[in-house]
């Protein structure tokens, strides 16, 4: 799947949907995180529960991450 990255974030991010459409595994975090959108609205997921871990690839390279599962709005059917 394509996914966005960005520079200025402070965290990694993966829609729910998408989680569950591909079954990953998700694990509890030992403490919700409370996460606001960009308008300083707060996401519409509430706090955030869980986290996958998954391999990124780029290139040559690949690397294991976490990425904290929220709602991120629309997405592909990829």
């Amino acid at each position: 799947m394509k996914v966005l990255l960005g520079s200025d974030v402070i965290g990694m991010f993966i829609n729910k949907k998408m989680v569950l459409k591909h079954g990953f595994k998700l694990q509890k975090l030992e403490r919700p995180m409370l996460v606001k959108n960009v308008d300083i609205i707060g996401n519409s997921t509430g706090t955030i529960t869980h986290k996958v871990e998954v391999n990124m690839y780029f290139k040559n390279h690949v690397e294991r991450i976490k990425m904290n599962v929220c709602e991120l709005g629309r997405i592909d059917d990829t």
